[in-house]
C-alpha cells in the first residue's frame, strides 16, 4: 500500500508542524528555517541518473556534471546506450558512475509502475540495479515520488545536521539516524527536508540539491 505523497508546500508545511509539536528542537530548527522547500522532481530515468552523478561529490560538483549531462543529451536511456564510455566520461562521469549509468539505461525499469508501489518495493526494485544503494534509491522516493515516510540516514549533510540539532557528541552513524528516523514516522520525509534546511543555516552551504 502507498502511504501519504507530498505533492505541494502545503503537505510539506502539515508534516513540519508535526514534528515541531513533536520535539521542540524541530521547532527551533524551523524557526531558523523558515518554510521548507518542496524538493519535489519529475520522476524517470534522467531523475535517477541525476541521483547517480550526485553520489559523493558536493552540491556544486554534481550541478556542473548534470549541466553537461543535459548538455551532451545524456538524460535519454537510448542515448546512454549508444554512447562510448569517452563520451560518457566527457561529460564528467567517474568509472565507476559511466558502469552505473549504463546499468540504469539497461535496466529497463517500470517508471510509471514505482508510483504505485509501497515504499520498501520501491527502494528493493532500484537497489536491484548496479550502482544504485540505498541512498540514491531514497532519495529519488522522497524527492521524485514525494513519498512522505521514507528517509536517507546514510546521507551526511543530514547525519551532521542531526548531530548539531540534537546536540550529539559525534556525527550520528546511518544505523543510528536510521532508529532516531523511527520516532519522526509518518513524516520522515519531511524530517529530511528540515534537517537539510538546518544544514544550510548551520554550516551555510546547500547539502542536497
Amino acid at each position: 500500500m502507498v502511504g501519504r505523497i507530498i505533492e505541494t508546500d502545503a503537505c510539506v508545511a502539515e508534516g513540519a508542524a508535526w514534528l515541531a509539536a513533536q520535539d521542540t528542537r524541530f521547532a527551533d530548527a524551523l524557526a531558523q528555517t523558515g518554510p521548507l522547500p518542496l524538493r519535489r522532481k519529475p520522476d524517470g530515468f534522467a531523475a535517477l541518473l541525476d541521483a547517480i552523478v550526485a553520489q559523493q561529490v558536493s552540491t556544486a560538483s554534481a550541478a556542473a556534471i548534470w549541466a553537461r549531462v543535459v548538455d551532451a543529451g545524456m538524460t535519454d536511456p537510448a542515448r546512454v546506450r549508444a554512447a562510448s564510455e569517452d563520451e560518457l566520461r566527457g561529460v564528467g562521469l567517474s568509472r565507476p558512475k559511466v558502469r552505473y549509468a549504463r546499468a540504469l539505461a539497461v535496466a529497463d525499469v517500470d517508471y510509471d509502475a514505482l508510483r504505485h508501489v509501497p515504499d520498501d518495493q520501491v527502494i528493493r526494485t532500484l537497489t536491484a540495479i548496479t550502482g544504485i544503494g540505498p541512498w540514491t534509491a531514497e532519495v529519488y522516493a522522497m524527492q521524485c515520488l514525494g513519498r512522505a515516510d521514507v528517509f536517507a540516514p546514510g546521507d551526511l549533510a543530514l547525519q551532521e545536521a542531526a548531530r548539531i540539532l540534537f546536540d550529539l557528541p559525534e556525527r550520528p552513524t546511518e544505523r543510528t539516524l536510521r532508529e532516531m528516523a523511527a520516532a519522526w514516522s509518518p513524516w520522515r520525509g519531511v524530517a529530511a527536508r528540515l534537517l537539510w534546511a538546518y544544514y544550510r543555516v548551520a554550516k551555510n552551504r546547500e547539502g542536497i540539491r
